[in-house]
């Protein structure tokens, strides 16, 4: 279905398990591109990229640490036959992730830790309805956001639960979470290389200044970023979409940066504070 009157691009999906394969539609500002060696979609810049030869094999939740099963029981996997992105449970119908991980159909995965062995906490849901923000710029990967819409409520308990929406902007320095898995369908590299549970870590954010001065040009008024400038710890390529959360509130959603936990290019994020008008009213909505 195409976008409605509105610009939001919604589609419907009823019944059964999906299985699909397409690459996640993306449009990416001159100069930059999708990693499409590998499996996970946030997005870098290819002036660094690595020659295949000398690749690391740490891409992952770099400097990060495996999370304590079901920790951060917000956290879902999108999936389409395979895991691409990341995702945060907001209430029990709906689901924040990056726009630039959108595909018009996508099972969402809830309860997760382990891509590769359940353990009887998962969930997985079909989405009804698919919106990115209306606003969204494939160009400069700004409003970097949509909402997807479960076609039935997910059961929340001690593994499955919502996260909150911001009341207000996280402040410069605050220490945050960010999580992720690496999808493990790449033929590049052996699937060994990939983590198959919850990657974790802790990090602060970074002041305006110090984020446009890594990203001359590029930064808006709807981005953040955090890490660490020396470089060794970044969230890389694990997950777009995926969730940061400080202080027990939804701050950002992990978006685009330069490389893998480079110095000098911390990971770069959508400001989700200031979309909780709108994720508000498209829920109310729809």
């Amino acid at each position: 279905m195409g976008p409605s009157q509105s610009g939001q691009e919604t589609t419907y999906l009823t019944g059964g398990r999906t299985a699909l394969s397409p690459q996640p539609e993306i449009t990416l500002m001159q100069g930059v591109m999708l990693h499409s060696h590998l499996c996970a979609f946030r997005v870098l810049y290819p002036a660094a990229f690595p020659a295949q030869g000398d690749e690391d094999d740490d891409d992952k939740i770099v400097g990060g640490y495996t999370c304590s099963p079901h920790s951060v029981p917000y956290q879902v996997s999108l999936n389409s036959g395979y895991h691409f992105c990341g995702g945060s449970l907001i209430n029990s119908q709906w689901v924040v992730s990056a726009a630039h991980c959108y595909k018009s159909r996508v099972q969402v995965r809830l309860g997760e830790h382990s891509l590769t062995l359940n353990d009887g906490s998962e969930q997985y849901i079909n989405s009804i309805k698919v919106i990115r923000h209306p606003s969204y710029n494939s160009n400069m990967l700004d409003n970097d956001i949509m909402l997807i819409k479960l076609s039935t409520p997910a059961t929340l308990n001690s593994k499955v639960q919502a996260v909150a929406l911001p009341t207000s902007c996280v402040a410069a320095g605050t220490q945050c979470l960010v999580s992720g898995w690496v999808g493990n369908t790449c033929s590049f590299q052996n699937e060994s290389s990939y983590p198959d549970r919850l990657q974790c870590l802790k990090a602060p954010v970074l002041s305006t200044s110090q984020c446009t001065k890594a990203y001359p040009g590029k930064i808006t008024n709807n981005m953040f970023c955090m890490g660490f400038l020396e470089g060794g710890k970044d969230s890389c390529q694990g997950d777009s979409g995926g969730p940061v959360v400080c202080q027990g509130k939804l701050q950002g959603v992990v978006s685009w940066g330069i490389g893998c936990a480079q110095k000098g290019y911390p990971g770069v994020y959508t400001k989700v504070c200031m979309y909780v008008s709108w994720i508000n009213n498209v829920i109310k909505s729809n």
